[in-house]
């Protein structure tokens, strides 16, 4: 029997218009949006549909994309269920991995959208602009990788995405000079990111204590199915363990392809990426070809994924 992953892409998937015809065209998508709108109302300066769905100079800020996206992911999902397809187990990348626990049933969506706005501001005020980077490996595994960077200071891995991408991060020179012994080493090319920190970095180890101050006040629920943490590849089940794992996740790598050969490896066979783009059908093409892969970013696709998948 066929057994189906919900999976949430990251920060870098947001992008003008996201999740608009879900708003135009259900009430339960409405509802996130407006909800949002609503529980961040004395934190945020934005409306979410305005954030979202008009041009602004904020959405890819760090504090402002994190519950953007997250809002609209779990607006989608609405949508998906009320059309009958449910998951037996779930998984977000990063950032993604808030929209799977509360697709799991293990916080209500107003907790989870709170929840990422904070982290949001923890991960870019953490360390000061410019002293942190990130870059993109293309072509080396990560073990090679690994081996490169064992004994440099001040860089890591900090996504193992799938095979031939790999991100490193840390401070801006180390990830520099990482860089360069890299593709000395044998990589096909490296790419420094746009993005406003060292993410997934020791660096980052101060906004996950701070960030697990905050968990204790959120209130879980027993999960319905699974969700897979970033940190372990592993599968929860015991709500019990989400606090630390989410205060680690800051600062820990992404095991985001050891992830999904886990879930290959016990039975799902069929990956359902909801959220704007397809970074993450991307990545299972280099992960596995012996799955199906699915996308809904627009509402369109909800009708053609039903069809396919009932």
């Amino acid at each position: 029997m066929s057994k189906i992953a919900f999976i949430y892409p990251g920060q870098g998937a947001q992008k003008c218009g996201m999740g608009a015809d879900f708003y135009e065209n259900s009430t339960s998508a409405k509802a996130v949006y407006d909800m949002a709108s609503e529980v961040l109302k004395d934190n945020m300066d934005i409306d979410m549909k305005d954030l979202c769905f008009h041009e602004n100079d904020k959405l890819d800020l760090t504090e402002y994309t994190q519950a953007a996206l997250v809002t609209t992911c779990l607006a989608m999902t609405k949508v998906v269920e009320e059309a009958g397809i449910h998951p037996d187990v779930t998984a977000g990348l990063s950032l993604g991995e808030y929209s799977a626990i509360a697709a799991a049933g293990g916080m209500k969506d107003e907790d989870a959208i709170r929840l990422v706005r904070k982290r949001g501001l923890l991960m870019q005020n953490t360390v000061p602009a410019g002293e942190g980077a990130m870059a993109a490996v293309m072509g080396m595994t990560g073990e090679a990788i690994e081996e490169v960077i064992e004994g440099m200071a001040g860089v890591s891995i900090a996504n193992y995405n799938c095979p031939g991408q790999i991100v490193i991060t840390g401070e801006t020179k180390a990830v520099e000079e990482a860089s360069e012994k890299l593709k000395e080493a044998g990589a096909k090319r490296t790419v420094m990111l746009n993005v406003s920190g060292p993410f997934h970095s020791p660096m980052l180890e101060k906004a996950g204590e701070e960030l697990a101050e905050v968990l204790k006040d959120v209130e879980l629920s027993p999960l319905k199915v699974p969700y897979v943490t970033n940190v372990t590849a592993e599968q929860v089940s015991d709500i019990g363990m989400t606090r630390d794992l989410l205060a680690k996740q800051v600062s820990s790598s992404v095991k985001w392809q050891q992830s999904m050969e886990n879930l290959i490896a016990d039975g799902v066979d069929t990956f359902v990426e909801i959220g704007p783009g397809k970074t993450l059908a991307g990545f299972m093409r280099k992960i596995s070809r012996d799955v199906k892969v699915y996308n809904i970013g627009i509402w369109d696709d909800v009708e053609k994924v039903v069809e396919n998948l009932k």
